[in-house]
């Protein structure tokens, strides 16, 4: 990934502070995503990344994973798999509780979704304290999948939330 598209993407980005509640500092992605070029150059940049490592199936986290996540899936011709919070998938699911920034809260994936055979990618907007990446994490590996690296368009390095993920994690921008 180029130092110029770390550039735009910083630069695209807005704050919002005391979002979701007092003290918290929000990057609101909204901005990015209003420009198509840069939206584009993101995914182009990550199929880049993660063409040819045997990826079979890209995980998105509810619900901004999706938006990276699933356009990522179709570039680089796998599935595409939803981690959400509980209730709103509606086969068989497992589920795992864990902590994040501001409290708790719990993600659920179905019980088929991925296997022994699968190399998946999980892909979220945001890695702060890395709770809800760890729980995603556990889950894909429950069900006997292979996790090969996280990606994040942000990572708040000051939360050190990628001590909470085995194994690697690729982070577009580090604030």
């Amino acid at each position: 990934m180029s130092e110029a598209l770390v550039d735009r993407i910083d630069k695209a980005l807005r704050d919002v502070p005391d979002f979701p509640k007092p003290g918290i500092m929000f990057k609101d992605i909204t901005t990015v995503l209003q420009d198509p070029e840069l939206f584009r150059d993101i995914i182009d940049s990550l199929k880049e990344r993660y063409e040819g490592k045997g990826i079979t199936a890209v995980v998105g986290i509810e619900s901004r994973g999706f938006i990276f996540g699933a356009p990522l899936a179709k570039d680089l011709g796998v599935s595409f798999v939803l981690v959400r919070k509980p209730g709103k998938l509606p086969s068989k699911t497992i589920g795992v509780d864990y902590a994040l920034e501001y409290g708790t809260d719990r993600l659920e994936i179905h019980a088929d979704a991925v296997g022994p055979d699968d190399r998946v990618l999980i892909v979220d907007d945001l890695l702060a304290t890395g709770g809800t990446a760890a729980a995603a994490v556990k889950l894909v590996r429950e069900l006997g999948a292979e996790v090969v690296e996280s990606a994040f368009l942000i990572e708040l390095g000051f939360l050190h939330g990628r001590a909470k993920l085995e194994g690697d994690a690729h982070a577009m921008l580090v604030i």
